[in-house]
């Protein structure tokens, strides 16, 4: 498949998903919602020469999160919204079910969907002043697309109410400090590196061993999903039909 929002390449046994649409801030628009998809499908389909995955991103965002105008859309269409629940499905359970290790590297702002996909991974390499944030709240939505479920695992679920419900940011060195992150660098462009290092050394060893702990590992996400995902991703559909979506991207797009 030919991919226009990420790149994906297999090198030693790392294979690694490299979004690189820096002009846009690497957002989770529609477009990157199905490539991210098929790529995540396409590494599941080269295990086991596939090893592990490393998440990517080239310019100074990780992720900015999700597009106003499709937001926009979703307000007005039931069957926007129907694809939005059916590709946050895909994207969460894409990473959560590959069997092998993911890890991946945070050199700048991770948001929203971003922040989930990062935070879901099983090693997360951050810049020490990265920002990371899940603003559904701030654009009057649920965060339902999984942030809840990888937040409250890493962080507790009392400090991920916190920022979940406050949409505030916090910085890579914070996120290790609590658990969010658990590999630090000290500048971005180290992020992306060090992770690899990392892939690296997991490629090179017994992949019987490595896999079955990553997916007994996945179970756990699993059973939290199975309880939180769908009906988080319900009540943010409602909210994406709410009045104060489209008065509240007013106002962000007036500042």
């Amino acid at each position: 498949m030919s991919y226009q929002t990420l790149a994906l390449t297999f090198t030693d046994g790392i294979a690694e998903i490299r979004f690189s649409r820096p002009d846009l801030l690497n957002r989770f628009d529609m477009p990157a919602h199905v490539e991210f998809a098929a790529a995540l499908e396409e590494v599941a389909n080269r295990v086991p020469e596939a090893r592990v995955l490393v998440f990517s991103a080239e310019g100074r965002a990780f992720s900015a999160g999700g597009d106003f105008d499709e937001m926009l859309e979703a307000h007005a269409s039931r069957t926007v919204r129907a694809d939005m629940v059916k590709y946050a499905k895909a994207v969460f359970n894409g990473v959560v079910d590959l069997h092998i290790p993911v890890v991946s590297a945070i050199q700048g702002a991770a948001i929203g969907l971003g922040a989930t996909i990062a935070t879901l991974s099983d090693i997360v390499v951050a810049a020490r002043d990265a920002k990371i944030a899940d603003t559904h709240v701030n654009v009057g939505l649920v965060a339902g697309d999984g942030g809840i479920i990888s937040w409250s695992q890493s962080i507790g679920v009392n400090r991920a109410k916190r920022y979940l419900l406050t949409g505030d940011i916090i910085t890579g060195e914070q996120a290790y400090q609590w658990g969010l992150v658990t590999e630090l660098v000290d500048t971005p462009e180290e992020a992306a590196p060090r992770a690899r290092e990392l892939a690296a050394q997991i490629a090179a060893m017994p992949s019987a061993g490595i896999n079955g702990t990553k997916r007994a590992f996945a179970r756990i996400t699993s059973l939290l999903a199975s309880q939180v995902l769908a009906v988080g991703l319900e009540y943010e559909m409602e909210a994406m039909t709410s009045p104060d979506l489209l008065q509240t991207i007013e106002k962000l797009r007036a500042r």
